[in-house]
């Protein structure tokens, strides 16, 4: 992937995005799967508009030493060059990046040549060369964060693992994730013994507290039979995996804070209700994952009541108290979630490893659950001096998979999550770095004292669409192209503000098409259909508006069914590469792609216009711009590139042709708007150039 960034990239103009070369991870370019000792074959492809490599190396490190392999020229489709080398698979992180040489001057006239902008003016740091130190060659690396002419850390270059696949129930997913306690009350929810923490709420009329002493226990009594009146809306959304936040006995309504493993919460109907909704969902083909606290309990929980009556029990172990025993360590210091100490081996048996466990119990009959998300996975293990994280990942993810081995696996990680997520456990993270918090900074609205996830900032800057690509680069670069797939893609979640408080006007709406588009997995928080607001994580737990039309601020139903659909029916959309086309201020543009079958993407949050230059997309490819796109939201449309077509519908201009007869586009917005293209795949190379040399 390539792209724009801050320092080291310099090497186009934002329309010329798509004009760099280029790999990823997907099929067009590297085995889907591999072993360690086998011999992989990975691509790479250069645009004639940029430049013509004369040779090209596969740098891959093994055992902790790089080695080069020069690439062999597969030959030219629809003006791309591309490569090929061979690597043996040693390590069970395989990492490598592309080495390319370009003669100085020998590209293409109308571009500048490498390092140089639209129009040939120099552009960053890799500018024309000239006078007595000129060199005849120059070599470009690229890695999983861009192209350079400079060396560069390890740390981004792509990554091919050995770890066994995750479900593809899970990658091809869009996920729903329901809040219990506000999702929807059954007939019967009313029948539920009372809880003595609990502050009873009006459904429709009681506001929920942001923050305040009440907020952990307004009870508003949602359950589960509640989710299972309501599957006919999940499945019109097109969600077909649903998340739920912690169903085990608690004293608060977030449920975080456990008192038992062993048991769903009578508030909720109990291990009945549990047992029904997931045939239910099963019944219609839809999934169903729950929420697991790996690292703490709560004080109320059967095994700290004992660990603290009895400091000599084996519970005590299961916990990190003082010296004298008068005090104990905490999630975040909250008293009322005590951190489990995985040093203990009891602990070990009876969270995973035992057959009643909570880790294995509720994966087995009668329950069945599909998975499981860790919640605050990145914290798990680690305290101090301690690092037994990955150790416990390990281990749970071992019992995961010998009692289902299509049980999916994510846990949670709100800042940069790749060091801890290769994939070999995890299958992938709900994280917030690399998708959440830069779309939030680039579709950032003017709303004020909006909690930036727990920063003491009153919200996000807001930033230009290269500002947005710059940093998702940065975060995304170290995770392996399988994991990308199915880290969770979220505009929001319970823990954070909702994006329609945070965003401008209809951002929501741009905001799930890049959600539904980009690789990973799409994840709807309940309420986000109804446009539903807050402006941190405990304001946007907001009861359903099931009876009341007020509280339906914007009716994203059919924009939401739409793109899980659309995501649903294109195998670029869930397989497919990424290849960045725009980023520039208010637009960004990009394609997904496969052989036989791509996807174009334009975001604007603002009326824009996006050109499309020769080169960056096929001619076919072209022409089919001519098509009305799959997707709208808000006014967009594509012609001609020496036209307007803002004047009229999509293909207005007829083919879609610039001067010259060389294919290119121009994408015009009115305003906040996105569309979505359907295009024909990339081909891959027919034969060798002639003459040409390893």
């Amino acid at each position: 992937m390539t792209g724009l960034g801050g320092s080291g990239f310099g090497v186009a103009g934002p329309g010329t995005l798509g004009l760099l070369p280029h790999h990823d991870g997907s099929g067009l370019h590297a085995p889907q799967k591999a072993a360690r000792g086998d011999e992989v074959r990975l691509r790479v492809r250069v645009p004639a508009g940029w430049g013509r490599a004369t040779r090209v190396w596969l740098r891959s490190i093994h055992d902790g030493e790089p080695r080069y392999a020069p690439c062999t020229s597969l030959g030219e489709a629809d003006g791309w060059a591309w490569w090929e080398a061979a690597m043996t698979v040693t390590n069970p992180v395989a990492r490598y990046r592309f080495l390319l040489e370009v003669p100085v001057g020998q590209t293409d006239p109308d571009d500048g040549g490498p390092g140089r902008g639209p129009g040939g003016s120099a552009s960053g740091s890799a500018g024309t060369t000239s006078g007595p130190a000129a060199r005849e060659l120059r070599y470009w690396s690229l890695n999983a964060q861009g192209l350079f002419s400079r060396d560069v850390s390890d740390y981004a270059d792509f990554r091919l693992t050995t770890f066994p696949a995750a479900p593809q129930w899970l990658r091809r997913g869009t996920m729903y994730q329901i809040f219990p306690d506000r999702f929807a009350r059954s007939a019967g929810s009313s029948e539920q013994p009372a809880a003595d923490w609990a502050v009873p709420c009006s459904w429709d009329t009681t506001p929920v507290e942001g923050s305040g002493p009440q907020t952990p226990y307004q009870f508003y009594g949602g359950d589960l039979a509640g989710i299972t009146g309501k599957l006919d809306h999940i499945q019109q959304l097109g969600a077909d995996v649903i998340y739920l936040t912690p169903f085990f006995p608690a004293r608060s309504n977030h449920r975080y804070d456990a008192s038992t493993f062993a048991s769903v919460d009578p508030l909720l109907g109990g291990d009945k209700a549990l047992v029904e909704l997931v045939e239910a969902a099963h019944a219609r083909g839809l999934k169903v994952m729950g929420d697991l606290t790996a690292n703490h309990s709560g004080d109320a929980h059967e095994w700290f009541r004992q660990a603290v009556a009895e400091p000599d029990s084996e519970e005590a172990g299961y916990y990190y108290f003082n010296d004298d025993h008068t005090g104990y360590e905490a999630w975040y210091g909250v008293p009322s979630l005590p951190k489990l100490n995985w040093a203990s081996q009891g602990l070990r048996e009876r969270f995973v490893l035992a057959d009643d466990s909570p880790v294995a119990r509720w994966l087995k009959p009668p329950f069945n659950l599909d998975g499981w998300r860790i919640d605050v996975g990145n914290m798990t293990g680690r305290l101090g001096a301690t690092d037994l994280n990955q150790d416990v990942a390990r281990l749970i993810a071992d019992r995961v998979r010998e009692i289902n081995p299509d049980a999916a696996l994510l846990a949670e990680a709100t800042n940069d999550a790749a060091p801890d997520f290769s994939g070999e456990h995890w299958h992938g993270a709900m994280t917030y770095s690399n998708f959440t918090r830069p779309l939030w900074s680039w579709l950032a609205g003017d709303a004020a004292h909006v909690n930036f996830f727990g920063t003491p900032l009153p919200g996000p800057n807001r930033t230009g669409a290269e500002d947005f690509l710059a940093t998702h680069l940065d975060l995304a670069a170290a995770f392996s192209w399988d994991v990308r797939q199915q880290n969770m893609n979220a505009l929001n979640s319970h823990d954070t503000a909702r994006a329609a408080t945070v965003m401008v006007d209809g951002g929501q709406r741009l905001g799930a098409v890049l959600m539904f588009t980009m690789p990973g997995v799409p994840v709807v928080f309940a309420g986000d259909e109804f446009g539903l607001k807050g402006h941190n994580g405990e304001a946007s737990r907001t009861p359903m508006p099931w009876n009341d039309p007020v509280r339906v601020l914007a009716d994203l139903r059919e924009d939401y069914a739409a793109l899980a659909a659309l995501r649903r029916d294109q195998p670029a959309l869930t397989g497919g590469g990424l290849r960045w086309l725009y980023a520039h201020g208010d637009a960004l543009a990009f394609v997904r792609e496969t052989a036989g079958n791509s996807v174009l993407v334009v975001v604007a949050r603002a009326a824009a216009e996006v050109a499309l230059p020769p080169g960056v997309l096929t001619g076919a490819q072209f022409e089919a711009l001519a098509e009305a796109p799959a997707f709208t939201g808000g006014h967009v449309s594509a012609g001609p590139a020496n036209t307007n077509p803002a004047s009229g519908g999509p293909g207005t201009g007829g083919q879609i042709r610039a001067d010259g007869g060389a294919s290119s586009a121009l994408i015009c917005t009115l305003g906040p708007a996105a569309g979505v293209w359907v295009l024909p795949g990339t081909p891959l190379p027919r034969a060798p150039l002639p003459g040409a040399t390893p």
